[in-house]
């Protein structure tokens, strides 16, 4: 956000939002929109409309959409312009396999080579997370759910694995977020998230691996029925 600032001859001025600041805000932003599902999948997004509506111009919106696509979130179709990419049952399932073995193995190195502050530093993202749930703050739940599942992953130390994760990881954020629709599959979730950290807090390599299976297994149940 811009700040202000006073200059020597009193006058008060507003500090310029740089360009990667604004490009950060826009991406996040309509990021948000396709997670909360105000853009719906296979939607086409109207630059002028959309634009009018962030206060900002189409170039940095373009840029904006270009990385989303990127991340595998928008497609960039020829006469359509962007759209937000729709996924088939059978994508998400695919994708959810693999993720489920990616963070598998993380769990399993990381409880070898991680670091203590490592860990703890997972586990006050989780306690932040139980927070947000309690308070019924879906949006910033997920988003520190997810940054626990990147984050197992970083404690890997391991560049490939999570070069690997973080593309299918973007993918699936929609599916991911409407997966903590409704109170019981939400608890569920929650509570499969504590023995989560539970394990990794023990260093009990195949009890995290095992404990990651059912939640991401789970995740697909609890998302099957809508993609």
């Amino acid at each position: 956000m811009a700040s202000e600032m006073v200059e020597a001859n009193g006058r008060r001025t507003v500090a310029t939002i740089s360009r990667q600041s604004l490009h950060g805000e826009i991406v996040t932003r309509l990021r948000d929109m396709i997670i909360e599902g105000d853009l719906q999948p296979g939607e086409r997004i109207y630059e002028t409309q959309l634009g009018e509506e962030l206060g900002v111009s189409r170039t940095p919106l373009r840029e904006a959409l270009k990385f989303l696509a990127s991340e595998g979130l928008v497609e960039l179709v020829p006469s359509r312009g962007a759209v937000v990419k729709r996924f088939s049952a059978k994508d998400v399932e695919d994708m959810l396999i693999v993720l489920r073995s990616l963070e598998m193995l993380a769990g399993r190195i990381a409880c070898e080579v991680a670091s203590d502050e490592g860990i703890a530093r997972l586990r006050s993202l989780h306690d932040a997370m139980v927070k947000h749930y309690k308070a019924a703050e879906r949006l910033e739940y997920y988003k520190v759910n997810q940054q626990i599942h990147t984050g197992i992953v970083a404690l890997a130390n391991n560049a490939p694995l999570a070069e690997v994760h973080g593309l299918l990881q973007s993918r699936v954020k929609r599916i991911r977020f409407i997966g903590h629709e409704g109170a019981e599959r939400w608890a569920g979730a929650v509570a499969e998230h504590e023995t989560i950290i539970a394990a990794l807090e023990a260093r009990d390599a195949e009890t995290l691996a095992r404990e990651l299976d059912t939640h991401l297994a789970n995740g697909w149940e609890r998302v099957k029925s809508v993609v």
